[in-house]
């Protein structure tokens, strides 16, 4: 790894300070591969100055995962071990603080068999459902970051040869606002600016969202009790998180059977080790009614009808064109990024905490206002520099919210 050993470490400490904001006494959990030994390490090591009671790796690797999907048993994939579940919500029961460090191959399972990836999404997403929920109530505080590695590197770079790996990690720090003078400060205007868009829309009350680009005509219906929510969430002890770095959004949950007409990709999604690329779904009374894709379409229709609730959105957010992930130019072909280059909606679960009072609810007390409910929780891009969003009020009034794509107001 060329990246200098200072820049990790002062990513380690901004993941550990401003993503989950490590409390005194706190466990933290860390999903990592082992080729980011390193930054993982690090981690750990500025957790425990935090205060830290236990850091836990839970450790991964892409070569092995490759070579269970092509030589394990079709029954290891239809099923999920308890052990797993149980070791996950035993940190969720102590309040842990949770990072994810993203660094796969986004063609890792590319060529597998799409029943095995479609079987072992739906096995891993119901036997987590505890933990998904417990992260989309903010009961513990969690982050998502990343690391750049070779595999994924070359996908970004594929020209950059033995450099595509520092360039990916330079795309990475300036992301993660990692370049500036002071990187906490940076966040924390960062953060006002977004609670302030937040904070515009709330005070709107909006019953419709209308969407039109080119490939997409799309009215989404909003909650009564909807919440508009960027960058920093809270976590029970009233400790600030940062869920997402980088996060460039300001999100909502949609209502479940208000989605109406199509919308279309604008950037590839990498899901499950697979691209998938040029599609188009179209919804009706708010389910997905039909499923195009140019690349990928089976992941795709799997993807869709992982369960009942997967054929629905959880998520609607906003996202400028001018962000600056936008204007770097790059396709990351890694979710955490793209969708902070562009206006997305996700496929799936809908958030307790774009809800009022959604912390407190049980999922069928969510379900009567109308979020959505399911064990997946995919984003795909639908935003660019031609698209137009109106903000539609309980009396029928329209108002400009996105012209060409950046915030009207």
């Amino acid at each position: 790894m060329a990246v200098s050993q200072e820049k990790l470490e002062k990513y380690a400490e901004l993941i550990v300070r401003t993503g989950v904001n490590v409390q005194q006494g706190q466990d933290v959990y860390v999903t990592a591969a082992i080729e980011m030994a390193p930054l993982a390490r690090l981690v750990a090591d500025k957790a425990y100055n935090a205060g830290a009671r236990n850091v836990h790796i839970d450790w991964t690797d892409d070569t092995l995962s490759r070579l269970k999907y092509e030589k394990a048993a079709d029954d290891v994939f239809t099923s999920f071990p308890d052990w797993e579940k149980d070791k996950r919500m035993s940190f969720v029961d102590k309040g842990a603080a949770f990072i994810a460090i993203v660094s796969s191959n986004p063609d890792l399972l590319k060529g597998i068999d799409p029943q095995r990836i479609a079987n072992f999404q739906k096995a891993s997403g119901t036997a987590l459902s505890g933990y998904r929920q417990a992260v989309q109530a903010d009961k513990v505080p969690w982050s998502v970051v990343a690391a750049s590695t070779e595999a994924w590197a070359a996908k970004v770079f594929p020209e950059a040869g033995a450099d595509a790996v520092d360039q990916l990690w330079e795309a990475i720090f300036t992301a993660v606002r990692l370049n500036e003078a002071d990187p906490v400060q940076a966040w924390d205007a960062h953060n006002a600016n977004l609670h302030q868009k937040a904070d515009y829309l709330n005070a709107k009350r909006y019953k419709k969202l209308h969407y039109r680009a080119p490939g997409t005509d799309l009215t989404v219906e909003l909650p009564q009790k909807h919440l508009w929510l960027g960058a920093s969430s809270t976590a029970p002890d009233g400790s600030a998180f940062m869920a997402n770095m980088p996060t460039e959004e300001v999100f909502t949950v949609p209502f479940k059977d208000g989605v109406e007409g199509y919308v279309s990709s604008t950037k590839p999604l990498s899901y499950a080790g697979n691209i998938i690329d040029g599609f188009k779904l179209t919804f009706e009374k708010g389910r997905v009614v039909k499923v195009e894709a140019e690349k990928g379409q089976e992941i795709l229709q799997q993807l869709i009808d992982t369960d009942e609730g997967s054929h629905y959105l959880g998520e609607a957010a906003l996202v400028p064109h001018q962000s600056p992930i936008s204007q770097s130019n790059i396709l990351f072909y890694n979710t955490l990024f793209d969708e902070n280059a562009s206006n997305h909606f996700a496929i799936g679960s809908g958030y307790a905490f774009n809800l009022e009072g959604g912390k407190q609810m049980s999922r069928e007390e969510l379900a009567e206002y109308g979020v959505n409910n399911s064990i997946t929780h995919v984003d795909f891009m639908v935003g660019s520099a031609e698209m137009d969003i109106d903000g539609i009020l309980e009396d029928g009034t329209v108002e400009p919210i996105f012209r060409g794509g950046n915030w009207a107001f």
